[in-house]
């Protein structure tokens, strides 16, 4: 039987005699060796209580493992969920220590003081708000030690589920649109359309803008028709026919049939301009689904992304975001965010991922 080594609890820490290294920290990694004793944080600590490896006293007094544990999660914030993710990945065989999120964690394999950590742990609960502005802190904060960011959702049963979270750049290889003259093209309410037949061929078959009314006549959407009018490729009037609408005029015009459609704008051209084929993402519950190349011929079979545009103050709903990653699983594409920043839309790719 293991001899049970006795610790300290002294503010967030326990405290335990310098001798305790070989045994706690040289082997398996617990705890922080300092000059004269070595630190636990209160997750290890509890961790080890339950092992029945080390005993907690406070003022002389044992504390079984619920009083250190109600005692702990009174003295740091979301303690019981952190201790449920740290027991797991443990109990998985990682080596995990504190970190600028949560916890850093190592390779299988590798150790502290030997081997570089691979991840950056963020704990959450299900219930807990993620305003956008976080998320991007931490996934830079990761990125800036050359770490992956993984969200660690645990829900109200104690299930873990692990997302990876990471910035990206978008990119396809398709050809930009061009024409000799503006084609004609007329607003009707909440969508454009392009009237003669050799047009609409063009913009459709050869670089897949709309979608066909019939034989002759071309729909574009909101975002396609304001895309293509800054292009110069449209020129967009009114139902009445009279002066070419500017492209001011018609994204107000547009904004109030689409009160979020000024970001929606931004996130298509970025990727449009990048190369990418952009389509609807309605029946995936998106803003877009995206191509990052098409063979016109062949006309398009399986998107890789599913995009969604954000405002830069959005709050994410776990839930929500558990949802949307899902199903973009479950139809093999990627699930990625996009927001404008500054001049610049950047973009955050959300996947579960096995830890």
């Amino acid at each position: 039987m293991n001899h049970i080594l006795k610790g300290t609890l002294d503010g967030q820490s326990v405290k335990l005699d310098a001798s305790t290294r070989e045994t706690l920290y040289d082997t398996s990694f617990y705890g922080r060796p300092m000059d004269n004793y070595l630190e636990l944080t209160l997750i290890e600590a509890a961790y080890l209580t339950y092992k029945n490896r080390v005993i907690v006293t406070r003022e002389d007094k044992d504390l079984d493992f619920e009083d250190l544990m109600c005692e702990s999660s009174r003295r740091e914030g979301n303690f019981e969920v952190k201790y449920i993710v740290y027991k797991d990945l443990r109990e998985r065989g990682y080596f995990i220590k504190p970190g600028v999120t949560d916890f850093r964690v190592y390779p299988r394999g590798g150790k502290p003081g030997k081997t570089p950590s691979k991840y950056f742990i963020h704990v959450l609960s299900e219930r807990q708000p993620v305003p956008l502005t976080d998320l991007v802190h931490q996934v830079r904060t990761a990125a800036s030690v050359r770490k992956e960011l993984v969200m660690a959702v645990v829900d109200e049963e104690s299930d873990i589920t692990y997302y990876g979270a990471s910035l990206r750049t978008m990119k396809g290889d398709m050809r930009p649109a061009s024409t000799d003259t503006a084609i004609r093209a007329t607003l009707l309410e909440d969508r454009v359309m392009v009237w003669d037949s050799h047009s609409s061929d063009l913009l459709h078959k050869h670089h897949l803008f709309g979608k066909p009314l019939d034989e002759t006549r071309l729909q574009l959407s909101l975002v396609e028709a304001a895309y293509l009018q800054e292009k110069n490729i449209i020129e967009i009037t009114d139902s009445l026919g009279e002066q070419p609408l500017t492209p001011v005029e018609f994204s107000d015009t547009s904004t109030t049939v689409e009160t979020g459609f000024p970001i929606k704008l931004a996130v298509y051209r970025t990727l449009r301009d990048a190369g990418m084929v952009v389509k609807t993402g309605y029946k995936f519950g998106n803003h877009f689904r995206v191509y990052k190349k098409v063979d016109a011929s062949v006309g398009m079979k399986h998107s890789e992304f599913l995009v969604h545009a954000l405002d830069s103050d959005h709050v994410f709903s776990l839930p929500q975001l558990s949802r949307a990653v899902r199903l973009a699983n479950s139809v093999r594409k990627q699930m990625v965010f996009a927001w404008q920043s500054g001049n610049n839309i950047v973009f955050l790719e959300l996947g579960r991922m096995k830890m």
